[in-house]
């Protein structure tokens, strides 16, 4: 049940920018609603998701984003995403974020919420 999320966060790496749009565009449904601490509020569409997912590879270049591990219930998902590369002094760095996503039936996904850290 995480293909939505795994296509999602490799698009987080994509620096070309048809390619990133291509690999949101597959992992999101019409309706899709995005949102974390710097998205400046709810994102929806293709378009405004690839741009902002775009700013991560611009500003991070090498740096990627995966699944680390997720749960679901009822239809809602849990998941640990790991962003890590090399930091501006060049040592390897890893930051987590915890996402709650909304699948649905054609493993779309509807609703991405993301907070900092693993909540711990």
């Amino acid at each position: 049940m995480t293909s939505a999320l795994d296509t999602f966060f490799s698009a987080w790496s994509e620096s070309d920018a048809v390619r990133r749009a291509e690999l949101i565009q597959e992992a999101i449904a019409e309706t899709f609603v995005y949102s974390d601490p710097r998205s400046g509020g709810r994102l929806g569409g293709t378009v405004a998701v690839s741009d902002y997912v775009g700013g991560f590879s611009a500003n991070a270049p090498g740096w990627t984003a995966s699944v680390e591990r997720a749960d679901d219930v009822n239809g809602f998902m849990r998941a640990i995403v790991a962003f890590g590369g090399k930091g501006p002094d060049g040592t390897e760095m890893i930051q987590h974020g915890t996402y709650f996503a909304e699948i649905n039936t054609d493993n779309r996904l509807t609703l991405l919420a993301g907070f900092v850290g693993t909540g711990a």
